[in-house]
């Protein structure tokens, strides 16, 4: 039961537009500890802190109220010259700008806030007094945990493909060639939860810092969007309406016997008119959804600045491209990933003050996070001017841990030694900490790009620093597929993993260590084909394969025949989700297409089996 009966609406006002004050009074923070002199900077800080607390007055929000009062007492006397701003002096602020960020989750449940921490007001009241602040060192922001990962298959060997056909299609749908073991493996499960969302972590203690602006809550359900983009989906939709009413004027006519060649043209140019109105619509609609990604962007210059002042180190985070636009959903996903990249970069990337000035660097190092729209892409980049990767380390500290083997270890690459930080329980820290060692941040970076459609990469040199790059997709409710085909029925996969169509000559076909591959030009690829990854038996030998590049690694995939491009909109299936399938849509003719999530269809076990026969059938 909320609180504040009758105010919900002016309550969500205040949230909406406090928060991002208070993300650009944290950025500003961060800055003005750089340029203490600047005054027109802390007039700017002065003014959003004294706008949080007129509108916390106005909702009777007392905590909030005293607590902004006392920061802005400090202000003020910055403002005047009466104290000077000092490490320390800025550790209180913004210990109190994350309480600050506290009560707003706190508000954003329909509650009242608590009195803020004790020791903070101390310290408060002691900076005011001119007196040493004693406040403790701002405590990290701890990350968000990562969405579970979805529920294991019953069987654990593969997609229930059988339960699945019965799900979207008529039971005569079924191939016929389904594996005679997939009834048994498809035994009566539960009715598939949604995926799971991460839970809030929990209201710290009041003792400890507030949770910085890294730290996740509950996802916003509104939007902010420029009127002229509603203009124009108003627009768009009169104009459909009009369209609509000459198709409908048309088809009496027609109904009516009136075939003439004017009647038929007009039709036509009815039919394509709507089309080229409906794609516009849909590129309009589309543009409502997207936001600036430097929403997302401010909340890491304090992150970085706390970070760095827990670790002893000189850290300057630099934002460019903060204008770039993405799909709404899209970022918030992006949060923890960029968190742990941010977080790794300082920590693990930057040396000490002494270690640079030993090797002949600045004391303060740069980190540059930016955005910019590549064609239909969005590139995200974290770079920083550390130590570097040294890809043998790597490739040692991984056979130490025991995630590879010598022999495996012995055939990669520098660029595949670098891709190794982002298995499961890599960590170049030999002792954990309380921000890292633990071996859990690469990987689930991985996973939720991927969850995006998205990939990442990265490069490094020795001693000259880190460069890791993210490529996404604008948006996730329209996906570019190409459609293919294997035992008679269409599948689409993402087009962002397609590099090109070649044809399959089985002569072209070699074994490496049992495992079928074709070389393309030079470079040797392991061939998967699609019936294999789903269990069944092929029908036919395949034609045509698909060169594919997963997030770190390249193949071909084996399909019969493929029908084309095709842009879709991804529908879950209701009550269930095999492993390695996204979703389902339709196509022209209105038959359901079945849109594979490839890095899961790779995840599942194949049987060595069942491509030792794939390879026979396609040499034959």
């Amino acid at each position: 039961m909320s609180e504040f009966g009758g105010m919900e609406e002016l309550l969500g006002d205040f949230l909406m537009e406090s928060t991002d004050l208070l993300s650009d009074v944290d950025n500003k923070l961060v800055e003005l500890e750089k340029r203490p002199e600047d005054k027109a900077l802390l007039n700017d800080i002065f003014r959003g802190f004294h706008t949080i607390k007129g509108g916390a007055g106005f909702l009777n929000v007392i905590p909030m109220v005293n607590l902004c009062h006392r920061t802005e007492n400090l202000f003020d006397k910055l403002r005047n010259g009466e104290m000077h701003i000092t490490s320390e002096v800025m550790d209180v602020i913004l210990d109190a700008t994350g309480i600050v960020r506290d009560m707003f989750s706190t508000l954003g449940q329909g509650l009242m806030p608590g009195d803020a921490d004790a020791r903070v007001l101390a310290a408060l009241d002691a900076a005011l007094a001119g007196q040493p602040v004693t406040a403790e060192a701002p405590a990290e922001p701890a990350p968000a945990a990562p969405a579970p990962a979805a529920a294991p298959t019953p069987a654990g060997n593969g997609p229930d493909w059988n339960q699945l056909y019965q799900a979207v299609a008529p039971a005569s749908a079924a191939p016929a060639a389904a594996p005679a073991a997939a009834p048994a493996a498809a035994a009566p499960a539960p009715a598939a939860q949604p995926p799971a969302v991460a839970k809030p972590a929990p209201k710290p203690a009041p003792a400890k810092t507030g949770g910085g602006p890294a730290a996740s809550g509950p996802q916003e359900n509104t939007i902010r969007i420029d009127t002229v983009r509603l203009d124009m989906v108003l627009n768009l939709s009169g104009e459909i309406g009009l369209t609509k009413n000459r198709l409908t004027t048309l088809r009496t006519e027609i109904l009516q016997g009136n075939r003439d060649t004017n009647t038929l043209r007009s039709l036509d140019e009815a039919i394509s008119q709507l089309d080229l109105l409906v794609g516009d619509l849909q590129n309009a609609v589309m543009k409502t959804r997207m936001q600036p990604i430097g929403r997302l962007f401010q909340k890491y210059p304090r992150l970085a600045r706390d970070l760095a002042r827990q670790l002893g180190k000189e850290v300057e985070l630099v934002l460019s491209g903060e204008e770039t636009e993405l799909d709404k959903t899209m970022i918030e996903d992006l949060n923890d990933p960029l968190v742990h990249l941010v977080r790794n970069a300082v920590d693990h990337g930057i040396e000490s003050p002494e270690e640079r000035i030993a090797a002949g660097k600045k004391p303060q190092a740069l980190v540059q996070l930016t955005a910019e729209q590549v064609g239909d892409h969005i590139l995200i980049e974290i770079t920083d001017d550390g130590k570097g990767m040294n890809p043998d380390a790597l490739r040692r500290k991984a056979i130490e841990k025991g995630l590879i083997d010598q022999e495996t270890a012995n055939t990669l690459d520098e660029k595949q030694c670098l891709q190794l930080i982002f298995l499961p329980g890599f960590s170049t820290k030999d002792q954990i900490s309380s921000v890292s060692g633990r071996g859990v941040g690469m990987d689930v970076v991985r996973t939720n790009i991927q969850k995006l459609n998205g990939r990442i990469d990265i490069s490094s040199a020795a001693g000259e620093g880190t460069r890791i790059s993210i490529s996404l997709p604008l948006t996730l409710a329209i996906l570019p597929v190409l459609v293919v085909r294997a035992c008679n029925q269409p599948f689409a996969v993402p087009l962002a993993m397609v590099r090109e169509i070649i044809t399959i000559d089985g002569s072209a076909i070699q074994e490496v260590s049992g495992k079928p591959t074709i070389v393309v030009r030079d470079e040797i690829l392991p061939l998967k084909t699609l019936a294999s990854l789903l269990s069944w038996e092929p029908t036919q030998k395949p034609y045509f394969g698909v060169l594919m590049q997963s997030a770190e690694k390249s193949f071909i995939l084996a399909i019969d025949s493929f029908v084309g491009r095709d842009d879709v909109v991804i529908k879950p299936l209701q009550n269930i989700r095999p492993k390695g399938v996204a979703g389902a849509t339709l196509s022209g003719d209105g038959s359901v297409v079945l849109v594979l999530d490839m890095e899961d269809l790779l995840a599942s076990s194949e049987s060595n089996n069942t491509q030792a026969r794939t390879t026979d059938m396609i040499a034959t």
